[in-house]
């Protein structure tokens, strides 16, 4: 029964998302600053590719990472089709420019002398690079967010190359598509409260923390 499967279930969703936000992060907030602060051939293009990507279809993501990681596709022999691993890396595809991408803004959007007078002040550019990232850290924490929130609502990849497997790769919202077409519509509500109530707690996490740990006026 589905209602014995909900707390595996849960804790699935959120290791696989919180593991592809948090990929995401180490790799897309580094990547936007980067980009924000340096001027080279190829920036516009690369900007656009991020905010192509921020758009990208999820049952692209997913057919494209079936393709590789299938039999008889060129990583078919790690055996990763239809496990965790599989869902983590085409959810990380996902967040990946979303994160980036806002990252990206979130600097370009700062005083652009800023940098040159933290580096007049005497400090060393990883000094001002951490600055700088603290000084636009609304804008970054919006990027997690935005990043967490698009993956821990993803569904389409996640079936192609998860495959909802029983105790295995079955999450929120997989589930919730399997009791829609079982015609069990009590029970996909409740796994959709449940699934807002998760997402709900999360957000307001890293809301909390976007506001430096200060008390939410709600």
């Amino acid at each position: 029964m589905i209602e014995e499967e909900i707390g595996p279930i849960v804790l699935l969703t959120i290791q696989v998302s919180g593991t592809a936000t948090l990929i995401s992060v180490i790799g897309g907030v580094p990547l936007g600053l980067w980009l924000a602060l340096r001027d080279f051939r190829g920036k516009r293009f690369l900007s656009g590719l991020l905010n192509f990507g921020m758009g990208l279809p999820p049952v692209v993501v997913g057919l494209f990472v079936s393709l590789c990681l299938w039999r008889y596709g060129p990583f078919g022999d790690l055996g990763l089709m239809y496990s965790p691993t599989a869902m983590v890396i085409a959810q990380t595809i996902i967040a990946f420019p979303i994160v980036a991408g806002l990252s990206f803004a979130a600097i370009q959007s700062l005083n652009p002398k800023l940098r040159l007078q933290l580096v007049s002040l005497g400090a060393s550019p990883w000094q001002a690079a951490f600055l700088m990232i603290r000084e636009a850290r609304l804008g970054l924490m919006a990027a997690v967010i935005a990043g967490f929130g698009r993956v821990i609502s993803e569904v389409g990849a996640s079936m192609m190359v998860g495959g909802n497997i029983k105790g295995e790769t079955r999450v929120l919202t997989t589930a919730t598509v399997m009791e829609v077409g079982k015609g069990n519509f009590d029970m996909a509500i409740a796994i959709s409260l449940v699934l807002l109530l998760g997402a709900f707690a999360v957000v307001v996490l890293l809301t909390w923390l976007q506001h430096g740990g200060k008390r939410l006026q709600l």
